[in-house]
């Protein structure tokens, strides 16, 4: 009878492989990470310039004013007179990282209406991540 050699992978070789595939998929983590993020911060920006921007216009076109103290809750529901709301359909007025959006009229950075703004990723104030609604020069 003659023996066949079988040959298969040396513990080395799966090894190698095995720390091959851990680099691989770190690597795309890291990658597809970062532009999770992205995707979240120009979400921020497109919903601050877009839709909360044309629906505080709508308000203020409707009402003579933006709203005070109430907020963006304003923009759903309110006893304004005037309103002619809702002005957006949103389920909450959170920022992609699940964080209110800051709302403030009058505006400190623009005094003749308001300041929208969201903390950015880190959820904090400062820290040059925050998105807003204004330039860096006002």
């Amino acid at each position: 009878m003659k023996k066949m050699s079988q040959r298969g992978f040396t513990l080395v070789e799966l090894m190698l492989v095995v720390i091959i595939l851990g680099v691989l998929a770190t690597m795309a983590v890291v990658k597809f990470t970062g532009r999770a993020q992205e995707a979240k911060v120009q979400t921020a920006k497109g919903e601050i310039a877009g839709a909360y921007a044309t629906a505080l216009q709508l308000y203020e076109i409707d009402t003579g004013k933006y709203p005070g103290e109430e907020g963006l809750t304003a923009l759903k529901s309110s006893s304004a007179k005037g309103w002619k709301g809702p002005y957006i359909k949103t389920k909450s007025f959170n920022d992609p990282w699940g964080n209110p959006y800051q709302y403030k009229c009058p505006g400190t950075h623009n005094q003749d209406d308001y300041d929208l703004y969201s903390f950015g990723p880190d959820g904090q104030e400062g820290g040059g991540d925050d998105i807003t609604n204004w330039s860096e020069e006002n």
